[in-house]
């Protein structure tokens, strides 16, 4: 399937605009351009906002586990400005360079890591229809370009002249590199269940009651969850697994010789990709922006397609409260799992370098890789047990529908603008989802031997 640019309304509204007013410009380029450029100030203004807040709540959360009161004074009687005042202060901090530093890599290394992290942001399904890019690989792109975050901190490491900072550096590479493998393996079992890579269909076929999370699909699917997060924790550099910062043995690690503005790009990235990995971890496990009530088939979907102004090119006033709501759920979801390893880190000691890789190696590895071939059986011992391939039945009750069928919640309808008229046109694909709905007719028509 050719993958969708989620931009396409937004291309589209400008595109018809254009078209209305017969100006003698190429509309459909300048609908993308425009379509890009909001979505880009979008996402670096939540990239560079929820630092804001991640930081002071932080801090609030620290104060609270050490039974004291964390920021108090700046910005009223809970110090809401005190990490803005923060920021300007290192924005005022003098830039410096060590002499025995590569200077081109030393002050490249943050700009590369902010990238990475914000490229990850790219294919996050914010709400139903609400992406930057609905790629049909988009877990596999957000992993590949979430792990480039790394050659920034070796780099910086490398580059600072500093045997603190190379040790630092050289920590990081074996760390990440370590607990990629079986993060990509948690992020399989979900996907393997599912059918599909595509963010947007992920969080789609999970709609409906919270049951029909893949949290509670299967018991390989809840532990799952559990190791991704423990990794997705070390991969992103937090507490117990900060060791490429570990300021008791390390000075400040990788980023030992940075200052000022520098030295907080690698915070804000840090802190960004504390809600990336919770984001996947959301969209793959917790349902995405499905509130788990059924709220969605009973309040928002007949909202959508109302209250549309013939003036803004058929815009749904509609569509945009129940996507607006989706969002919402999505970041308070991904918000309270960045509490969590706010929480974990304040409450747990930091591991020793060899308990780190210990753990990844010895233990979540082979634990991940036996929740993998746990879930590709579980479909067919669960037919041969229940006569589903589901482990609870399906019903609705009261206009939520529980217990559905994965194969029967992945088709969607596609339409892309021709090239010739721009007027759309519409094809029913079948995704993944739809040949899993095949399998299990082909299923129940299989006679199983005794």
């Amino acid at each position: 399937m050719t993958p969708i640019l989620a931009a396409g309304s937004i291309a589209d509204f400008f595109e018809r605009f254009v078209e209305s007013r017969q100006w003698n410009v190429n509309s459909e380029a300048w609908g993308l351009v425009i379509a890009a450029l909001i979505h880009a100030v979008l996402i670096i203004n939540f990239f560079a906002v929820a630092p804001l807040f991640y930081i002071w709540l932080e801090r609030k959360v620290a104060g609270r586990i050490q039974d004291r009161l964390g920021p108090t004074r700046v910005g009223g009687k809970f110090g809401w400005l005190q990490t803005l005042a923060d920021g300007i202060k290192l924005i005022q901090k003098e830039d410096l360079c060590p002499q025995a530093a590569d200077r081109l890599l030393f002050r490249a290394s943050p700009y590369l890591v902010v990238v990475a992290s914000f490229g990850a942001f790219i294919v996050l399904p914010w709400s139903d229809g609400w992406i930057a890019q609905n790629l049909d690989t988009g877990i596999f792109f957000m992993l590949a370009v979430m792990s480039l975050e790394v050659i920034g901190v070796i780099l910086a490491g490398y580059s600072s002249g500093s045997k603190w900072s190379l040790f630092g550096g050289m920590r990081e590479a074996a760390q990440v590199v370590s607990y990629e493998i079986p993060m990509a393996i948690c992020v399989l079992v979900p996907v393997t269940a599912l059918g599909t890579l595509n963010m947007v269909d992920i969080s789609r076929m999970q709609s409906g009651a919270f049951t029909n999370w893949m949290v509670f699909h299967d018991p390989f699917c809840l532990g799952a969850f559990f190791v991704y997060f423990t990794v997705a924790t070390a991969s992103v550099k937090r507490a117990p697994f900060d060791l490429a910062e570990a300021e008791s043995e390390l000075v400040a690690g990788f980023h030992t010789e940075y200052s000022g503005i520098r030295w907080s790009y690698f915070f804000m990235a840090e802190y960004a990709s504390m809600f990336a990995v919770s984001g996947i971890a959301t969209a793959l496990f917790l349902g995405g922006w499905s509130t788990g009530l059924g709220l969605e088939a009973i309040v928002l979907d007949p909202l959508r397609g109302t209250g549309q102004i013939e003036a803004l090119g058929g815009f749904s006033l509609g569509n945009y409260v129940a996507n607006l709501v989706g969002c919402a759920v999505f970041i308070t979801k991904g918000c309270l799992l960045v509490f969590v390893q706010m929480w974990v880190r304040w409450t747990l000691p930091r591991l020793r370098i060899d308990q780190v890789m210990t753990t990844c190696l010895k233990y979540l590895l082979p634990i991940s890789c036996f929740l993998f071939l746990g879930v590709t059986i579980w479909p067919v011992v669960l037919y041969q047990a229940l006569g589903r391939t589901t482990l609870w039945s399906e019903t609705t009750i009261g206009g939520i529908h529980f217990g559905v069928p994965l194969g029967n919640k992945a088709n969607r309808p596609v339409a892309p603008r021709t090239a010739s008229s721009g007027a759309p046109r519409t094809a029913a694909v079948e995704t993944s989802g739809a040949q899993f709905s095949r399998l299990d007719a082909a299923l129940q028509n299989v006679e199983v031997q005794p």
